[in-house]
């Protein structure tokens, strides 16, 4: 297939916040084309795969309307059903909430995404990776050049729109993980302690198995080495590993600005991570319909690009800014020795831990 070189918009990157905003960008009647460096898109895999179902995105997500248009996840990219959650200090002994969510196929839900995007008339360019962007040009490895009035950064956290155009850092998390066979019962874990430091572990139940991995800050460290720590964990469970992955997580929340001039950032690159708790799909797609819709709207009647900011802090300022605040005040509960740790996690503190995972304002209880 021949694609022709002009477009009104380009989106760098296919994932859930990629294939969002162009699915919404081509729901506004605009052209719009997306680069990924992937095929499919969706591997290799990178996270846990755990979303909160549409109900319980309703509750941790109060101020974003129609959820249900916008995550639409079939019923063949779910691998299981959780109803329950357990928060584990180093004692073993957990906190248990009632949690609604889904264990994903992540690649299957980003084929999905992909499907639902190209039945908007959106054009993929995939296994084809961006060399350099200048003004309106974005060229690719292979010597191929295109452009576009807006171009979209929605590559992760190295992609090259933020790379080249931001110098605002943000922390990283690292992140190593496993899918392993087995029945893992349907609670899903999120462990807490020396075992990840300044972050978690978690076991995510999928169909057949799960997905075991640890998340740490190194300079929490004290010289432990995640692939050590990772290991230690995930041997703490039965079962055939048939799949090691890894990468980073955006932890310090969003950056300061989403658009410079003609090129907006969504998703993972504008830090649309919640960092209390680690979530990203979701939160990257509610950036993707905002930014696709903003942009939309400035091709056909001028609205400034700059709009995309303001409507994410009315649906998604308040809990981006409340799972800040825990995870700041969390990063220093989480240094502590684990006994410590085990003493803070009891039935007197569980709804305060609880609001502060599910980015509330923890001591408002009522």
């Amino acid at each position: 297939m021949t694609l022709k070189k002009n477009w009104e918009v380009i989106v760098i990157g296919g994932g859930p916040a990629g294939s969002t905003t162009a699915r919404y960008i081509a729901e506004g009647d605009c052209e719009v084309l997306v680069i990924d460096g992937r095929d499919p898109i969706g591997t290799p895999l990178q996270c846990g795969e755990l979303v909160p179902t549409n109900d319980e995105m309703r509750r941790l997500c109060p101020d974003v309307p129609d959820i249900d248009d916008l995550l639409q996840t079939p019923s063949s990219a779910i691998s299981r059903k959780t109803s329950e959650m357990h928060l584990v200090p180093p004692s073993g002994k957990p906190l248990r909430y009632s949690f609604e969510g889904f264990m994903l196929n992540r690649v299957l839900h980003d084929e999905a995404l992909v499907d639902l995007a190209k039945s908007k008339g959106v054009e993929y360019l995939v296994d084809s990776r961006v060399d350099s962007i200048d003004g309106n040009s974005v060229k690719l490895r292979d010597g191929r050049e295109f452009s576009a009035k807006v171009i979209v950064g929605a590559g992760g956290h190295n992609d090259p729109l933020r790379r080249n155009f931001w110098n605002e850092s943000s922390l990283k998390i690292p992140v190593k993980f496993v899918l392993m066979d087995g029945d893992f019962g349907d609670a899903v874990e999120l462990h807490f302690g020396s075992m990840a430091p300044g972050g978690y572990a978690w076991m995510f139940p999928k169909k057949n198995g799960a997905n075991i991995g640890v998340g740490i800050q190194n300079k929490f460290s004290r010289g432990k080495n995640l692939n050590d720590l990772t290991k230690d964990f995930v041997n703490r469970y039965d079962g055939n590993i048939t799949f090691t992955g890894a990468g980073s997580l955006p932890m310090s929340g969003t950056i300061t600005t989403f658009v410079k001039g003609n090129y907006v950032l969504v998703g993972d690159s504008a830090g649309m991570v919640l960092p209390s708790n680690g979530a990203g799909i979701t939160i990257a797609m509610i950036g993707g319909r905002i930014a696709g819709q903003v942009i939309s709207e400035h091709l056909k009647s001028g609205v400034p690009l700059s709009e995309f900011e303001i409507r994410w802090k009315k649906q998604m300022g308040k809990v981006m800014s409340n799972s800040k605040k825990a995870f700041i005040f969390g990063s220093y509960i989480l240094r502590l020795p684990d006994w410590i740790i085990n003493l803070i996690f009891n039935r007197f503190t569980k709804p305060f831990v609880w609001r502060s995972i599910t980015c509330r304002n923890m001591f408002f209880i009522f």
